[in-house]
């Protein structure tokens, strides 16, 4: 079973650019970069918060 999600997100030409030079400054692609981010978010908001449980009827989607 795939257990992989897509998310697709839009943001203005600049941003783009500037992100892109900061993955590659840290050796990631971009998609990789916003993966660490989001994981690095989660384990901040679970160190002050405690433990998140999935929203009821969340299917990842």
């Amino acid at each position: 079973m795939n257990d992989k999600i897509y998310l697709t997100i839009r943001m203005n030409r600049e941003l783009h650019d500037k992100f892109r030079s900061v993955a590659a400054y840290e050796g990631r692609s971009m998609s990789r970069q916003i993966l660490y981010l989001m994981n690095q978010c989660v384990i901040d908001f679970e160190k002050k918060n405690g433990p998140i449980d999935p929203l009821p009827g969340d299917s990842g989607q």
